[in-house]
């Protein structure tokens, strides 16, 4: 079956359809089994469904699925915790992307400059031939 023509171009699609993955590996509607060295764009390199894993997610979605970061969130004040002691940062900003975490970044940057008297320090590195996500600022920064 072709890619639906329903989709949007983004990415150059190969045109497999996985059906299941176990572990590191992904397997095709035809049977194939292919090692998934990429895991995905822009996401957490865990596997396929890890049993302990698949647990603490089943267990969390029947307590509670998703509450706004305009509550407090037990949960995440423990991982903030750990980070915190764990690292140079004094306080962590969660994101739910990559390019939003990059994008955070930059706004991190430029409040601290102009807090300490750099207002036209505007400049911000960006790698050549890396990809910064897909927000009007992120792609900004892509070379491509």
């Amino acid at each position: 079956m072709a890619i639906s023509p329903s989709i949007m171009t983004t990415y150059g699609r190969i045109d497999i359809a996985f059906t299941h993955g176990k572990g590191s590996f992904l397997f095709s509607e035809d049977g194939n089994r292919f090692l998934d060295y990429a895991s995905g764009i822009a996401v957490n390199a865990f596997g396929h469904c890890h049993p302990k894993l698949v647990e603490a997610l089943i267990e969390q979605a029947n307590k509670l699925w998703h509450t706004s970061n305009l509550y407090r969130i037990p949960e995440q004040e423990v991982v903030a915790e750990k980070l915190v002691a764990n690292s140079c940062a004094e306080r962590v900003f969660f994101c739910n992307s990559g390019a939003e975490a990059t994008e955070g970044a930059v706004k991190v940057a430029r409040r601290y400059a102009w807090a300490n008297g750099e207002k036209d320090r505007t400049e911000i590195l960006c790698a050549t031939g890396a990809f910064h996500g897909r927000t009007l600022a992120m792609l900004a920064a892509n070379d491509r």
